[in-house]
């Protein structure tokens, strides 16, 4: 199902989406659609290394670090 958008490109953009839609042999849509998949791939793959990361970052502690702070005796 199609849904339609509302928006603006700049105009070299807009030359762009024409010279590689005519290059490419297919219609701009299909060069939108394609270039915004890739997008999204990319994103969505940089957003899961940088939550890894953040992750990685609260829970990565040494020996000395984790235990810092915690009194044995009883």
């Amino acid at each position: 199902m199609s849904e339609k958008l509302d928006f603006r490109l700049k105009s070299d953009t807009i030359e762009n989406l024409k010279a590689f839609s005519k290059l490419l042999k297919k219609d701009v849509s299909w060069v939108v659609e394609e270039a915004l998949d890739e997008y999204f791939v990319k994103v969505q793959k940089e957003l899961l290394e940088k939550n890894m990361a953040d992750e990685n970052a609260m829970t990565n502690l040494d020996y000395d670090e984790f235990w810092d702070g915690v009194d044995f005796d009883d």
